[in-house]
């Protein structure tokens, strides 16, 4: 007769919202980069006006319907490359990269954020790693996306080197956000870089 050995079970609590979002999302892979529009501003609201997903943003969060209808219309839809990070056409973030003007065409500065309730579940990856296989085709003479980011958010900057971004170095007193100037990391991504 064969002994087997039967594990004992071990039970673990999961908050089943984060799983059901994250089911939704590897089943779907809907998620896309598109120009921002008026008609997110519902959705941009949700994640916009939380604070945590603000927090190292250089814009404010944002309190009301009117005041996301205002910066879709004068800053998101007029940027030069603001796309909206979107799970089935509804827009959980965004990604932007704004090239520098003149002389320094050939460098950008990308930033993104993603709604909390998607947060660990690869989405900011999977939008930067889009990103940054359209841009260096759409700014044909960028050679360069440089990402600035506090030393304390290591949320980020694990997404960054993820992507392939590379670590450069430590700007002191560098940036200033939220009434603060921060020390901040920098990191770049080059157009001869492989995306990982």
């Amino acid at each position: 007769m064969t002994d087997y050995f039967i594990p004992p079970i071990l039970y673990i609590p999961i908050d089943l919202g984060t799983i059901s979002n994250f089911l939704k999302v590897m089943e779907s892979s809907r998620i896309s980069l598109r120009p921002f529009r008026v008609s997110d501003a519902d959705d941009f609201l949700k994640w916009a006006s939380d604070d945590k997903v603000t927090r190292y943003l250089r814009w404010n969060t944002i309190t009301s319907r009117e005041e996301a209808l205002a910066y879709i219309e004068k800053v998101a839809i007029p940027h030069p490359w603001r796309q909206s990070i979107c799970l089935d056409d509804h827009s959980i973030g965004y990604v932007s990269v704004k090239p520098e003007p003149g002389d320094d065409m050939c460098r950008a500065h990308v930033s993104y954020a993603v709604s909390a309730e998607y947060w660990g579940q690869g989405i900011a990856k999977q939008a930067l790693r889009m990103a940054m296989s359209r841009v260096f085709k759409e700014f044909p003479c960028l050679v360069r996306v440089e990402a600035l980011v506090e030393v304390e958010n290591k949320g980020s900057q694990m997404v960054l080197e993820k992507v392939g971004f590379v670590k450069e170095g430590l700007l002191r007193k560098y940036g200033y956000c939220k009434g603060e100037i921060r020390d901040m990391f920098i990191y770049s991504f080059l157009s001869a870089d492989k995306i990982m």
